[in-house]
């Protein structure tokens, strides 16, 4: 079992920055970690993947964040946490923003889990 939780969502004016956090936790999770990434979802819109940081290497970003956020990963002393710092706010950017994290499995394949997600709210 796999728990995230996500914290450092608030209401925040256009132009502004932001920094979530996420603490993922649960049995073998260091091990087994493929990959850990934000998620979000507007109002009447679908959930999109916004950043993603492979444990392998590499960051990968959707179009409508690049440029202005910064996915990072902090794994020292048996905490798995994964960051998301946002600059440069925009009022589209108001969303609930989910943490997510990959496991592999034993025999092959993957498992992905969400945590409960942080409300952002970009408005002057």
């Amino acid at each position: 079992q796999v728990q995230l939780v996500e914290s450092g969502g608030g209401l925040v004016q256009p132009g502004g920055s932001l920094k979530l956090s996420c603490v993922a936790s649960g049995s073998g999770t260091i091990l087994s970690i493929n990959s850990m990434g934000w998620y979000r979802q507007a109002p009447g819109k679908q959930r999109e993947l916004i950043a993603r940081a492979i444990t392998s290497g590499g960051t990968n970003y959707a179009d409508s964040v690049k440029g202005r956020f910064i996915i990072s990963r902090d794994i020292g002393g048996g905490k798995n946490m994964v960051y998301l710092q946002m600059n440069s706010l925009k009022p589209e950017d108001t969303a609930v923003y989910y943490c997510s994290v990959v496991l592999n499995r034993v025999m092959g394949g993957r498992d992905e889990y969400w945590g409960q997600g942080t409300q952002v709210t970009v408005s002057s």
